[in-house]
């Protein structure tokens, strides 16, 4: 009698097992950030490594498949790291909420090298990196008034801005954003309640006198700047949403599309953190409390938990060396990127 072997149904059941045991593997091994607080800045530096700053708990390297974290125990100024940098030589830069650290590959140090004998000094070269004062707010002794740190590959030096602070301006002129490199050879400053460019010869300040607001209009509380491949200047708000300035005027895109709270009726786009333009030109705002917005060009289209967010708060939008853009977001969310219709954890 011929007994016909019953290989096809076994070899299905071992494919089926190791599907299953890769789908598994897969998952187990994904790369996962601890933060609890967020994910503030990020950066993927030349040698390929990708750096995420945190709200409150210090800093992360990517390396070689694992998660390295750093804090204040192994040499960074503060355990909140508002922007990264990497400088020409191939150093990491940390911008933290009090002071800069610096990692040259083995060890993370606190930087405290500063000169004060050239505050009028403005020079402008294209590997500068800029940086807020060293306090959280107010000035140093030695700062005394607004202005930026300049690193220009050998010093790091604090230039004064060609302003005269008032008693009543408060927080007015402290650094709330990274710097920005413009496409006329114009670097652009974030402060609270002004936006600063300098382009090697003079000054443009946009402010509340010059743009006409007040109380009433309500104010400049600056929290992201981006420029995008056309030269628009893009300026995000924390209560009047988004301004965009093309060199010559200033709108708020934000009234301009109807997206106040008062004519969503939910989600708004007055509280925005951070901005990010993509491949395709599509500008990307992250909100304090509204997820993600996109502008195409013609409409604007929100982002929720919905469509894969699991947090309200962006903080940061960064593009990747391959033209990707991740999403940071507060709390224990991670970062997300887009695959084109929903938003997947990547970290």
């Amino acid at each position: 009698m011929n007994v016909k072997p019953k290989w096809k149904n076994t070899c299905l059941l071992c494919c089926t097992f190791l599907i299953v045991v890769t789908i598994s593997c897969n998952k187990q091994s994904a790369i996962r950030l601890k933060y609890t607080t967020g994910v503030r800045s990020i950066l993927e530096d030349s040698k390929g490594n990708i750096w995420f700053g945190s709200y409150n708990e210090g800093v992360c390297l990517l390396h070689n498949g694992k998660l390295q974290y750093f804090t204040t125990k192994n040499g960074l100024s503060d355990n909140q790291v508002r922007n990264i940098y990497e400088d020409k030589n191939g150093i990491i830069w940390l911008e933290c909420g009090r002071g800069l650290s610096t990692y040259n590959g083995q060890e993370m140090a606190t930087y405290k090298e500063r000169d004060y004998s050239s505050k009028h000094e403005w020079t402008l070269n294209e590997s500068d990196l800029w940086f807020k004062g060293d306090k959280i707010e107010g000035y140093n002794k030695l700062e005394a008034y607004p202005g930026v740190y300049q690193y220009d590959g050998q010093k790091l030096s604090y230039r004064l801005f060609p302003v005269t602070p008032k008693p009543g301006d408060g927080f007015k002129y402290y650094i709330s954003t990274s710097f920005v490199k413009g496409k006329n050879g114009i670097v652009w400053f974030g402060a609270y309640g002004a936006v600063i460019g300098y382009n090697g010869s003079g000054f443009k300040i946009l402010d509340n006198e010059y743009l006409g607001l007040n109380a009433e209009t309500g104010a400049l509380h600056v929290r992201s700047i981006m420029e995008d491949r056309k030269g628009n200047l893009w300026i995000g708000n924390n209560g009047i949403g988004v301004l965009k300035y093309d060199g010559k005027k200033v709108v708020n895109f934000t009234a301009q599309h109807n997206l106040k709270k008062e004519f969503t009726k939910g989600n708004s786009l007055e509280k925005v953190f951070s901005i990010g333009e993509d491949t395709a030109g599509n500008i990307w705002f992250g909100t304090l409390a509204s997820g993600v917005w996109r502008y195409d060009g013609n409409s604007v289209k929100n982002f929720t938990k919905e469509d894969g967010l699991e947090s309200k708060h962006i903080w940061t939008i960064y593009k990747s060396k391959q033209g990707e853009l991740w999403f940071g977001g507060a709390n224990s969310s991670g970062v997300y990127w887009f695959n084109g219709s929903s938003f997947e954890r990547k970290y």
